[in-house]
């Protein structure tokens, strides 16, 4: 059973987003064009309530590096609201095509990069038990952003043991530093991640 897994392709995340990253909205049509190769479908979905720790009281404190629960927090403008429009999935996603959605950064006091835990581990979003329910054993990961929400998720699935795959071009990173998303790539080989690009898998 293979499978993909988007994560946070969300409105706040692409461009006029509240935390829009650059050329965000490109991955969706490489996106929308692989889903048939896939047993199942998964999305992430950042969903923070108001007043989340993560965000910044003020746009100076923008990318400031805090102590959120005895974790380092890079503080973000306000960002996936519950219920509001930037949570939601960017419209031309093909979701009718998703099974099913987990959603994380749900807890004020702690945020969640990763699709499947918290930044402390204390809380499972549910994805990673789906899985192992459904079987899966290959897992494909695309969306925003490569340099965090992306390599947390892909980290944390190869180490459930799972064959594990970063679809490069079907991804897009923050950069919020100078080779952020280079060394977030090096850190997911590194732990035995393969990366390739969406023509790979249309043309193996």
């Amino acid at each position: 059973m293979k499978a993909l897994i988007i994560v946070d392709v969300q409105n706040d995340f692409i461009l006029g987003g509240a935390l829009g990253v650059v050329d965000g909205d490109q991955v969706i049509p490489i996106i929308n064009n692989i889903m048939d190769l896939y047993d199942l479908v998964i999305a992430t979905q950042d969903w923070h309530p108001k007043g989340h720790g993560s965000f910044a009281e003020a746009v100076e404190d923008i990318g400031t590096v805090v102590d959120l629960q005895g974790l380092e927090q890079v503080l973000w403008p306000e960002h996936c609201v519950q219920g509001e429009f930037g949570a939601e999935f960017v419209a031309n996603l093909n979701t009718d095509k998703v099974h099913a959605v987990f959603q994380k950064g749900t807890d004020p006091k702690i945020d969640s990069y990763s699709g499947l835990f918290d930044n402390g581990k204390l809380k499972a979003t549910g994805l990673g038990q789906y899985l192992t329910e459904k079987k899966v054993k290959e897992v494909h990961v695309v969306g925003l952003a490569t340099d965090y929400c992306v390599k947390f998720t892909a980290l944390d699935l190869a180490a459930m043991g799972l064959d594990t795959v970063l679809v490069k071009d079907a991804c897009r990173g923050v950069n919020l530093s100078l080779g952020d998303v280079d060394r977030a790539i090096e850190e997911m080989t590194a732990n035995g991640i393969r990366v390739l690009n969406s023509n790979e898998l249309l043309n193996p």
